[in-house]
């Protein structure tokens, strides 16, 4: 059961945009896998969370952080396959666990926070809180902003992940990702 939350081997790069809500990282995957003409892995949660918001009107629960994890891991082994050098996700199980220890009184699933540890990726990026926050279904703490940017960089390096923190405008952003990148693809 446990094997649907694990990546498969790969020998490509793999980078995760990593931060709070409504700080870009959807932006920026994309225009990275445009920009090095891969696939990228979209957060699975958010089309989870909408589809239960749309049909239940109810917000995220300690019970689909499971299925979540698994959608996400299951996105990336395919849209692994599908890459070329280098793979774009958008989030990865790390983050789910970030998500289930501030919402919930510090608790996360103990398989989930297994492999959100053992799974791998050769860069994270970090996005700062300093574009505005965008209101939507989903999105509810726009007032805790800094507290959880401060949250993900201390699991960062709790955790010893290599990673960046990407600040200002999409274009400096996209800019300093690519430079960080290509060096890793260079190595």
């Amino acid at each position: 059961m446990e094997e649907k939350f694990k990546q498969e081997p790969s020998d490509i790069v793999k980078i995760v945009l990593f931060g709070p809500e409504s700080t870009g990282k959807t932006t920026l995957s994309e225009l990275l896998a445009k920009h090095y003409n891969t696939a990228w892995v979209p957060e699975y949660a958010r089309e989870y969370l909408q589809d239960k918001w749309n049909k239940e009107g109810k917000t995220c629960e300690p019970k689909d952080l499971l299925p979540i994890a698994e959608g996400q891991m299951r996105l990336e082994n395919t849209l692994s396959k599908k890459a070329n050098d280098i793979l774009i996700c958008d989030t990865d199980l790390l983050e789910t666990k970030v998500y289930s220890e501030a919402y919930y009184l510090g608790y996360c699933d103990p398989v989930l926070e297994k492999y959100a540890l053992e799974n791998t990726y050769d860069l994270y990026l970090l996005t700062y809180i300093d574009i505005p926050w965008e209101k939507d279904d989903l999105r509810d703490k726009p007032d805790e902003r800094e507290q959880m940017f401060l949250y993900f960089k201390n699991t960062l390096e709790e955790y010893g992940r290599n990673f960046v923190i990407l600040k200002g405008d999409t274009k400096s952003r996209l800019a300093k990702a690519v430079e960080h990148i290509d060096k890793l693809l260079k190595k």
